[in-house]
């Protein structure tokens, strides 16, 4: 009974720190955005990574509102809120899926970054040796941007190795 209690009580903090952790992306990413002198600005929705790295963060918090009753029911009771199978193996396969999911919003937002990062780096030096006095104000708020889309890549890496746990936990809790 003790280990169920543990697991009951470790799956409740885990899925409230996916849910902090995908929030904290969500905002991070909504208020990411650049404005250049001329008056443009450039948003998270200009990048269709960061787009889909919000998407992600999204799903995740929408499945953890659906599963923190639960959570909170069972860390509290030690018992199903719905009795059967019918939790048991939709935590199952939703953390596995939803795991995933972010695995794959996490992957993209890094990815972009990156790739993002070495082609501006060789950009901005050829436009350094090409005298373009604006060159270094425009890195700099560039290398912003891309850095609070990394940031909230990581906070959503932090949502998937919670979700991964909670999949490896709902797989012990299948089983008992």
């Amino acid at each position: 009974m003790a280990f169920q209690k543990k697991t009951a009580i470790s799956t409740l903090v885990l899925r409230i720190l996916t849910l902090l952790s995908s929030i904290a992306c969500i905002v991070l990413l909504v208020t990411d955005q650049i404005k250049f002198s001329d008056g443009s600005k450039t948003t998270f929705k200009d990048v269709i990574a960061y787009r889909y790295v919000l998407s992600t963060a999204v799903v995740g918090v929408t499945y953890t509102l659906v599963q923190l009753p639960f959570a909170l029911y069972y860390a509290f009771k030690q018992k199903r809120l719905i009795h059967g199978e019918l939790l048991p193996e939709f935590d199952f396969y939703g953390d596995k899926v939803v795991s995933l999911f972010l695995g794959t919003g996490v992957g993209a937002g890094f990815a972009v970054t990156f790739e993002f990062k070495d082609f501006l780096k060789d950009l901005f030096e050829t436009l350094a040796d090409l005298g373009v006095a604006e060159a270094g104000e425009f890195k700099s708020k560039l290398d912003k941007f891309l850095d609070r889309g990394n940031i909230a890549t990581g906070l959503l890496f932090v949502a998937f190795i919670c979700m991964a746990l909670l999949s490896v936990l709902s797989s012990i809790n299948k089983r008992m």
